[in-house]
């Protein structure tokens, strides 16, 4: 048991280092900006690259490697998001940053599935939707404390420090989940099984509701910091700290979500995609007095990343016994939503409209609410992934 802690807590961290690289650049994109001569919507544009590597490479990595030892292949995955950090940092011109920032997020799908699907197998099941919210409380906390802090080293020490500091990092955590991570057998499943998976319609049905959902998250957070100092008035030094806020609400919100999501995993996708939808709305109303605004960041972080268990949840709930390439496909479809979202973000910050970006995003996770309703229909309680119906991933484990 205490190895299995662990074993989670190993997994929790590697995430917490690959989920700082993801958004890093969304607290620096003055000074990133500045010193390779571009835009502030060309430089968010590093975040759109790292999405869409993760897209694209996400599910190719898990389909290549599907009947590869999980061990072995996290190792693998976490070496190759090293190498990409420190490309970042040696960039010397804005397309090696993009190149970095694609090499990196090669492993982040590939990497966060293994995470999730090992993390399932380490406890029981009716306490599978807390392991979830575990590992993805390492990109609650990458926005607690990794996204703020490496913004205020690269506020001092420029902007390449963070990304050093990320390869430094990777490099200790592949030494510690070599230690720790218990060996397993390389799965047994088939490609053509994985394939069949995510051609089911509940699962092509969630996956598209992670992406609209987060796309809605996106759209806002990727220029938050122009919002916040363009048209709250906030210092840059002030938006760090805010930051550090909203981290603050992921965190609560995160593991709020994983709890109830074993309880009744309907209800909470529910619950936070009908809240996320009334926050982004008002986003752009309350911004223009600075406690409100805080206010309002606040709740977009504990309800902003509060999806992510519960949709993962979903995935696996219908995933049955080849979770691995579905979740790959998930995790690719919440950066397609980031892809997108940060697009349509730096489209309306260039058209000099970045006060109403929260419109924009509400009518997304609207849009992704609905669609819940057709994947778990209303009045069926559905509880986090104890159902026997549908061969949960416990049971393949």
């Amino acid at each position: 048991m205490k190895k299995n802690v662990l074993s989670l807590a190993a997994l929790t961290a590697s995430v917490f280092i690959i989920g700082t690289a993801e958004y890093l650049i969304a607290g620096m994109l003055p000074q990133v900006a500045e010193n390779l001569r571009v835009s502030e919507a060309t430089a968010g544009q590093a975040v759109t690259a790292y999405a869409l590597g993760v897209v694209i490479g996400g599910p190719l990595v898990a389909m290549a490697t599907s009947r590869m030892p999980r061990k072995g292949l996290a190792l693998a995955m976490v070496l190759m998001f090293a190498v990409g950090s420190a490309l970042c940092a040696f960039a010397g011109s804005y397309e090696m940053l993009l190149v970095g920032r694609v090499v990196s997020a090669l492993s982040h799908a590939a990497f966060l599935a293994i995470a999730v699907v090992m993390a399932t197998t380490l406890v029981p099941a009716e306490k599978v939707g807390t392991a979830i919210a575990a590992v993805a409380s390492g990109f609650t906390v990458a926005t607690l404390l990794g996204v703020p802090l490496g913004a205020m080293l690269g506020q001092a020490a420029g902007w390449r420090a963070p990304f050093l500091a990320l390869t430094v990092l990777a490099l200790l955590a592949t030494v510690l989940l070599a230690v720790v991570l218990p060996r397993r057998d390389a799965p047994s499943t088939r490609i053509r099984d994985e394939l069949y998976v995510v051609t089911r319609k509940p699962v092509l049905l969630a996956v598209a509701t992670a992406a609209v959902a987060f796309a809605g998250v996106t759209v806002v957070f990727t220029y938050i910091a122009p919002l916040l100092t363009r048209v709250a008035h906030f210092s840059p030094a002030t938006v760090s700290g805010l930051l550090l806020a909203y981290g603050a609400g992921s965190l609560v919100g995160n593991i709020a979500a994983g709890r109830l999501t074993d309880r009744s995993m309907s209800t909470t996708v529910r619950g936070v995609l009908g809240g996320l939808t009334g926050v982004l709305a008002l986003i752009p109303f309350a911004v223009v007095w600075q406690p409100t605004a805080v206010l309002a960041v606040l709740l977009l972080g504990l309800l902003g990343t509060a999806i992510i268990a519960p949709l993962q949840a979903m995935i696996l709930h219908h995933a049955g016994k080849a979770p691995t390439f579905a979740v790959a496909v998930n995790v690719g479809a919440l950066n397609l939503g980031a892809a997108a979202g940060s697009i349509g973000g730096g489209l309306i910050l260039a058209a000099g409209a970045v006060r109403w970006t929260g419109l924009v995003g509400a009518a997304l996770s609207l849009i992704g609410l609905a669609l819940t309703y057709l994947i778990l229909p209303r009045g069926r309680r559905q509880s986090g992934l104890t159902e026997p119906e549908d061969q949960l991933v416990t049971a393949a484990a």
